[in-house]
């Protein structure tokens, strides 16, 4: 297998600190920016064809755990966590990153984008359609069951595609669960963190026994590649928190839904050559 070329290192600098970025703005794990980056880089690299994706699926998960991390704690001082919300959505995202990365096991890697951009976008154009008015704060409080289901889905789609479960979380639990922006991305950081972990493991322990695994490989997740990104998206994570504590909620919602609109018209766009 090749060596990495110094080029191909410095866009892991480049699009890791964007990623990481991205996820402290947003609380959305910086896969969405990872994945696209590892599917070019991985085949550069020379990595098998049949493992590329799901490799790219569980090394984005592997670098997405220290960067939410990062957010986590960000978010946590500006008071954006709400540790009672979070332990519900963790018994979800458990179970959710666990099946989904079983189910992303057993697809191509083309039908994953292709559904995953599918849902994008029609996330982000519910969002821009209703554009909620949410009050600051929260008065009733919420059931333990739509917190878990939320947490489920969050981490279900999470390995199931590679990247943050934020991309499910916050939408659900700006529009359904009444929280404002702010909350639901400190809150997304914060269910990530263990999702992305279990992700994680199911991807290593799916992949173990596959051929031609490339070198820092256990299973589907390659260390090396985690070792080179992980600094700048946890560096440049912090900086999104910052960012986001500046944004008004209304310019936050808008920023988030066109992102998942212009991730999502990226990923069908490839169905179809």
């Amino acid at each position: 297998m090749d060596t990495f070329s110094l080029p191909i290192l410095a866009l892991f600098v480049l699009l890791g600190s964007l990623a990481g970025f991205l996820a402290g703005l947003l609380g959305i794990g910086g896969g969405i920016v990872l994945v696209p980056l590892f599917l070019w880089s991985f085949a550069k690299a020379g990595f098998p064809a049949d493992i590329l994706v799901h490799s790219a699926f569980g090394t984005s998960l592997g670098i997405i755990i220290l960067t939410t991390f990062s957010s986590t704690l960000g978010h946590r001082k500006r008071g954006n966590v709400d540790w009672h919300h979070v332990s519900f959505l963790i018994i979800g995202g458990v179970i959710g990153s666990v099946l989904g990365a079983w189910a992303a096991s057993l697809l191509s890697g083309l039908w994953l984008k292709g559904l995953f951009g599918i849902m994008q976008i029609l996330v982000a154009l519910q969002m821009l359609i209703f554009q909620p008015r949410l009050p600051p704060e929260r008065v009733e409080p919420t059931p333990p069951l739509p917190l878990i289901l939320v947490g489920l889905g969050g981490g279900c789609f999470s390995a199931f595609f590679g990247v943050g479960g934020g991309v499910i979380a916050v939408p659900l639990m700006v529009v359904v669960l009444g929280f404002p922006m702010h909350l639901a991305v400190g809150n997304s950081s914060a269910l990530i963190v263990v999702s992305s972990f279990f992700g994680t493991l199911s991807y290593i322990l799916l992949g173990w026994d596959q051929n031609l695994l490339p070198p820092f490989s256990l299973g589907f997740v390659n260390f090396l590649v985690i070792a080179l990104v992980a600094p700048f998206t946890v560096g440049m994570a912090r900086l999104g928190v910052r960012t986001a504590a500046r944004i008004s909620h209304d310019k936050l919602v808008k920023g988030f839904a066109i992102l998942l609109i212009f991730v999502g018209l990226r990923m069908v766009s490839q169905l179809f050559y």
